[in-house]
C-alpha cells in the first residue's frame, strides 16, 4: 500500500452531499482525495472515476483541453446514480506539473501537439501512476468498479492492481474549436476512446 487515509469530513455541492476522504502518498506525502457519494458497500460495482488534477480546465473554465467538462458530467453521472466514486488523482498535467504544463501549453501555441510539447521538455506523453487509484478504492473497501474513462491505461493499470473493472463507461463531453486537435492527438497518440459514433 502507498497510500495512508488520513481525514475525512462531508462536502456539500450542487449535486448533493459527498465524504471527502483524503490520502497521503507514504513516500512523498502528497495528498490526493475521493469523494464518495451514497452507500458504496455491497458487492454491486460503484460507478467511479479517476479525475487527475488539471487547475486550467477544473477551477480556471479552460477550453484547452476537456477536463473541466469531464469533472462535473462525473460528479453529476455518480449523484445521478445514487452511489459512486470520483477519485481526484493529483498528477497535474499528466504528471508533469503545473509550471511544466504550461510551458508546454506554450509550446503548443507554437505548433507543437499534447505529445509533441511534453516529449520536447523531456517528458513522456503521459507520466501518471495509476496504481495510487487502485490503492484509494481498497482503502474504500471496494474491489468491484465500473470505470467512468476513455483512457485504456487507466482500465489496464486498475486491473492489473486488483480492481475488477465490470464496465468502461465512456465519458464524450467539452469537445469544442479550442480543443479539437488536442483530443485528435489523445486518441491517434496514446489511444483514448474518443470515438463519437
Amino acid at each position: 500500500m502507498q497510500l495512508t487515509r488520513v481525514a475525512e469530513a462531508k462536502l456539500p455541492t450542487q449535486w448533493g452531499d459527498f465524504l471527502m476522504v483524503g490520502f497521503e502518498e507514504i513516500s512523498t506525502h502528497k495528498d490526493h482525495v475521493a469523494l464518495v457519494f451514497g452507500d458504496i458497500s455491497g458487492d454491486a460495482p460503484v460507478l467511479t472515476r479517476v479525475h487527475s488534477e488539471c487547475l486550467t480546465g477544473d477551477a480556471l473554465f479552460s477550453l484547452r483541453c476537456d477536463c473541466g467538462f469531464q469533472l462535473e458530467a462525473a460528479l453529476d453521472a455518480i449523484a445521478k446514480e445514487g452511489r459512486g466514486i470520483l477519485l481526484y488523482h493529483r498528477q497535474e498535467g499528466r504528471g508533469i506539473g503545473l509550471l511544466n504544463k504550461i510551458k508546454a501549453y506554450a509550446l503548443q501555441d507554437k505548433g507543437y501537439d499534447t505529445v509533441e510539447a511534453n516529449e520536447a521538455l523531456g517528458f513522456a506523453p503521459d507520466q501518471r501512476n495509476f496504481t495510487f487509484c487502485a490503492d484509494m478504492l481498497k482503502l474504500l473497501g471496494v474491489d468491484r468498479i465500473r470505470l467512468i474513462t476513455n483512457n485504456p491505461k487507466k482500465v489496464s493499470v486498475l486491473s492489473e492492481a486488483g480492481i475488477k473493472i465490470s464496465e468502461r463507461v465512456p465519458l464524450l463531453v467539452g469537445r469544442n474549436p479550442k480543443n479539437t486537435d488536442y483530443l485528435d492527438t489523445k486518441a491517434k497518440k496514446m489511444g483514448h476512446l474518443l470515438d463519437r459514433s
